[in-house]
């Protein structure tokens, strides 16, 4: 059996202000496994984006343990950290932080570029799919807000990554350009067998992924679509 990208066990973290503690993540399990898609919702300031910072390695867990493509990274130092963010992650920004100094091509390159990889097929495939293959030599700086979208999907997933983290990708985007994305994100992570964790605020967005998960008061729930209601989870596989 192959092993799952991210495992989290009794993984928990708080913050320090003054005198007060504030817990964000109250010993959590949580794996997903490779091509599972997974949407994180949950109110402003529940966490989901510090659970992003987590499994990116740019905080740290204040207990518990982080296990990343069957590694336990407890002990990972800078270079690991730096070797997983740039061959097996790929993250996908609000914001978009596109390189503007770059044309599109050289953006959606920029990962290959870091594995000592060369443009292929795959990211052929990948430009066509997004409608972009036109806009290649154009710079990133005179693109709408959609396709500056689009572009860095591309990117995110032109250096075929086993994790896809998503931070409200579509927060940017007017309802109609924002499902159109969160169409073609699904059809792309499917066919690269890639895991998603996707944190949205849109039902619509989530509804788009396979698991949909609550963070709420420092424990993930699982939704209840049905009754519009969470229920505790301690163990997530999808």
């Amino acid at each position: 059996m192959e092993n799952p990208v991210v495992t989290l066990k009794q993984a928990s973290k708080s913050f320090v202000d003054g005198k007060d503690t504030h817990s964000v993540l109250d010993s959590v399990d949580f794996t997903l496994a490779t091509g599972a898609s997974v949407a994180l919702t949950g109110a402003s300031g529940s966490g989901k984006s510090t659970l992003l910072n987590l499994i990116t390695g740019f905080e740290p867990l204040s207990s518990g343990e982080l296990w990343l493509d069957g590694e336990n990274t407890s002990a990972w130092k800078d270079p690991q950290w730096s070797r997983f963010r740039h061959q097996k992650l790929g993250v996908i920004f609000q914001q978009f932080n596109l390189l503007t100094p770059l044309n599109v091509k050289q953006n959606i390159a920029f990962p290959l570029h870091l594995n000592q990889q060369k443009w292929g097929d795959w990211c052929d495939y990948l430009v066509e799919a997004l409608g972009i293959s036109e806009l290649l030599d154009r710079h990133v700086s005179a693109l709408s807000g959609g396709q500056q979208q689009r572009v860095a999907i591309a990117r995110a997933l032109a250096h075929k990554p086993k994790l896809l983290l998503a931070d409200e990708p579509t927060g940017n985007l007017d309802h109609k350009a924002g499902l159109e994305v969160m169409r073609l994100l699904n059809k792309i992570t499917t066919q690269g067998n890639t895991a998603v964790l996707l944190v949205t605020h849109s039902p619509e967005c989530a509804n788009f992924m396979q698991t949909q998960l609550v963070l709420d008061d420092g424990k993930l729930k699982r939704a209840d679509l049905n009754k519009k209601q969470a229920s505790d989870i301690s163990y997530v596989e999808s």
